[in-house]
């Protein structure tokens, strides 16, 4: 059975970044029945990045990353995670932009993609992949510029109301507590906006019910998470995860209803 884990990376002070002991991953559906939430082996790896020196809003631009292991070689074999070989986010620096997008395997450890992106400023490009073997996902990140005047940051505040109308949908995020350091559940639940009825009908994205990504406002946490289980189609879909410190974070639930994928952000505030 392929991955179908609640995947938690980690970037920067994994093991010291506000809990105690070892860096600490969600449980999924079989680690409920018994096995150890803690992290599988994770492939040390490096990457180089190649962009464009200069890079302009609104502008097609390659990225090229070549995956390497810690010895410089370049690492030839992925497992698939969720349909894709690699996944790759893409935030501003406010994270008022997000972006999930695959790049292409071209062989030899190398993964391209063109892209663009919609103003001038810092973004941070995330991406996740498996490694042939390795028990659990890898991390390389890596930061571009896109030059022009950047807009005004957005601020990183908390939602006063969890609920919010998108495409139509009226969409809720709820947890049953929301403490650093400790697993919880988070579900999402997803109304037609006009008439209130609950959307029964999700479609699978990438082998998931959904999928949610969550990023602390210093860009040092990163999250990429997976429901449950695979057959929750709504209106409820429940995801357990662990916010390894305290502070704001963002997260974007995903899912696909009637051939279109939804983005969901919302802004919570996580205590001890």
């Amino acid at each position: 059975m392929k991955r179908y884990i609640l995947s938690i990376l980690l970037v920067g002070m994994v093991a010291v970044s506000g809990c105690s002991g070892a860096a600490h991953v969600p449980m999924s559906e079989m680690e409920h029945k018994g096995m150890s939430s803690m992290q599988g082996k994770v492939t040390p790896t490096n990457a180089d990045w190649t962009t464009p020196k200069e890079i302009k809003p609104n502008e097609e631009f390659p990225i090229s990353i070549l995956i390497k292991d810690k010895k410089g070689k370049a690492i030839s074999k992925f497992d698939l995670v969720h349909e894709k070989l690699m996944h790759m986010i893409i935030v501003s620096k406010d994270l008022s932009y997000f972006s999930h997008i695959h790049p292409q395997y071209k062989g030899n450890g190398e993964f391209d993609i063109t892209t663009s992106l919609p103003a001038a400023g810092d973004y941070d490009i995330i991406t996740e992949f498996t490694p042939k073997g390795a028990e659990d996902n890898s991390v390389q990140r890596h930061r571009i510029h896109v030059k022009g005047d950047a807009p005004a940051a957005v601020p990183i505040e908390p939602d006063k109301h969890m609920t919010k109308v998108i495409d139509g949908k009226k969409i809720t995020l709820s947890f049953d507590h929301i403490m650093a350091c400790m697993d919880l559940d988070m579900k999402f639940t997803i109304r037609d906006a006009k008439t209130n009825k609950p959307i029964k009908n999700l479609e699978p994205y990438m082998g998931a019910m959904g999928h949610a990504v969550a990023i602390s406002n210093d860009l040092k946490e990163y999250l990429h998470i997976h429901p449950m289980t695979t057959n929750e189609k709504g209106p409820s879909v429940t995801f357990m995860t662990y916010f390894p410190k305290k502070g704001v974070y963002k997260i974007w639930g995903q899912f696909k209803y009637e051939g279109k994928i939804i983005v969901a952000p919302f802004v919570v505030k996580v205590d001890v």
